[in-house]
């Protein structure tokens, strides 16, 4: 994968009002956000325990709260299958868009994770 433009900081003193620089970490979780096929989904722990060391699976919503909307943010869900709070009827369309299995298609949304858990590259 090319690894993302880093955006420049504001002078100090002033900010420029759009997110901060994107740091090694919140690249590399991007990265693997982008990597998760269409139809296929991982959660927050599941990307922290695939980028091993480091910070957890809130660190990893945290990236995503910042960046998320430059990647298939309805890929990274809860580990019951949920996605962000407040993005049920943007995710559903993207499932049923990319035919992710669900064991709910109403409110609350919930994919399969047995069968729509991604393991990472291999």
């Amino acid at each position: 994968m090319t690894p993302r433009p880093r955006r420049k900081a504001a002078a100090p003193g002033q900010d420029d009002g759009g997110p901060p620089p994107v740091d090694d970490y919140a690249s590399h979780v991007l990265d693997v956000v982008d990597s998760i096929p269409p139809g296929r989904v991982m959660s927050y722990g599941d990307i922290a325990e695939y980028l091993g060391a480091g910070p957890g699976p809130r660190q990893v919503g945290r990236v995503m709260a910042v960046y998320g909307g430059a990647v298939p943010w309805w890929r990274v869900i809860h580990s019951d299958g949920t996605p962000a709070p407040g993005h049920d009827s943007v995710a559903l369309r993207h499932y049923l868009a990319e035919g992710t299995p669900l064991r709910s298609a109403r409110p609350p949304v919930r994919v399969d994770m047995r069968r729509a858990r991604w393991p990472g590259k291999c």
